[in-house]
Order: C-alpha cells, then structure tokens, then sequence
C-alpha cells in the first residue's frame, strides 16, 4: 500500500484556493480536512483527507 502525501497548509490552502488564514480558521472550527499536528506544531493534511473533504463538499452541490 503506497504512503499517503503529507500536505502543508499552503498547498492545501492553494489546492482549495482559500487563504492561509481561512484554513486556519476552518481547522479551528472543525470545518476543513482534518490535519495531523507534528510535534514543533505545524500542520500536514494527508491527500486522503483533502481528497475526502473535497468529495463530501461536491455531494452538497
């Protein structure tokens, strides 16, 4: 099974064409893809992840 991609926040940020600071506030709220918080804090998203956020979004088209 291959590995899933880690994300940083300013590529998810691009991929969902939102700014930083909205993906932040998403995460905050429970709102976006859940993040994996590494020990210094920062933030990765999995593809995985991303790509299910993006498909439960397109259902409520």
């Amino acid at each position: 099974m291959a590995r899933d991609e880690l994300l940083t926040v300013p590529q998810v940020a691009s991929e969902l064409q939102i700014s930083r600071a909205t993906l932040y506030r998403w995460v905050e709220t429970g709102k976006g893809p859940k993040p994996l918080k590494l020990p210094g804090g920062t933030l990765r998203f999995r593809r995985s992840a991303l790509d299910r956020f993006l498909t439960e979004c397109s259902a409520l088209v």
